[in-house]
Order: C-alpha cells, then sequence, then structure tokens
C-alpha cells in the first residue's frame, strides 16, 4: 500500500513538472518586441540598426547597462536571443517575469533556471550572478531536434 502511494506521488509530481514545462507560451517569450522564429528583417526594423554585424549574428548596445545579441540562421529566421545585464540592473526583468515564478538565490545571492518550452519551440535560462559588477544574463534559443 505505502509503495502504491509513493508510486501515485511521484507521477502526480511527474505530472506537474512536465504540465508546466509544457506550457504553450511561457511569461517572457520576446524581448523589446523580437521573438524566436521571426524573420530577421522584422528584427532589424524593431530594434533598428545593430551596432556590429557578425556572421549570423547582429549586437546591438541599448545602453550602458544594456546589450542584445540576436543569432539567426541562413539569414532569414531568429533563433536565439541574449540580453545581458551589468551594473545597474533596473531595468532587467526579473525571474518573476520570465518563469512567472520567483526563483531561490544560492547564499551568494546568485542564481540560474531553465527551462524548456517544447510547445512554444524555445528554451529561456535565468542567470544572475552575484559579483561587485552585478549580471542578469537572459537567453532564449530556439529548440532544435
Amino acid at each position: 500500500m505505502k509503495c502504491r502511494i509513493l508510486v501515485i506521488a511521484i507521477f502526480v509530481m511527474l505530472a506537474a513538472i512536465s504540465a508546466l514545462a509544457q506550457t504553450e507560451r511561457p511569461p517572457f517569450s520576446a524581448y523589446r518586441g523580437v521573438s524566436i522564429g521571426i524573420p530577421i528583417e522584422n528584427a532589424r526594423a524593431i530594434l533598428g540598426n545593430p551596432k556590429e554585424l557578425i556572421e549570423k549574428q547582429d549586437f546591438y548596445l541599448i545602453s550602458e547597462n544594456e546589450s542584445l545579441q540576436i543569432f539567426y540562421e541562413d539569414g532569414k529566421t531568429v533563433t536565439a536571443i541574449m540580453v545581458t545585464f551589468v551594473g545597474v540592473l533596473d531595468n532587467a526583468p526579473s525571474a518573476k517575469d520570465v518563469f512567472g515564478e520567483e526563483v531561490a538565490a544560492n547564499e551568494d545571492g546568485s542564481f540560474f533556471k531553465m527551462m524548456r518550452y517544447p510547445k512554444a519551440g524555445f528554451w529561456i535560462s535565468y542567470s544572475h550572478a552575484a559579483t561587485a559588477d552585478k549580471m542578469i544574463n537572459i537567453a532564449m534559443q530556439k529548440i532544435t531536434k
């Protein structure tokens, strides 16, 4: 009987985790109007001219504290987005903004979380470094098979 209850409890817990990871669209699915899968021309129309154009990558310096990298495949669609905040973090989305829930910090104040959203076709990671030069990185990337 105890074994059956334990198996049922584990099954319910795994189903809940799976349901969360299968969310159709996470709370954070675009940054500054750019999302995974849009044509690179649309991303550039939204963001303007990049500070640097590197093969399959555009780099934007939004402010002294915020930079943005857009990655694309075959010159066609956005496959990854990486936004970095350094120093003053006032404009950075919180982990709750990104995942819809708080993320527990380590003893030093740092934390990391990654969630896959297969139905939406991408994953998101959020890392907060608790260094003297505070830094937050948020990455979104297309899930490839």
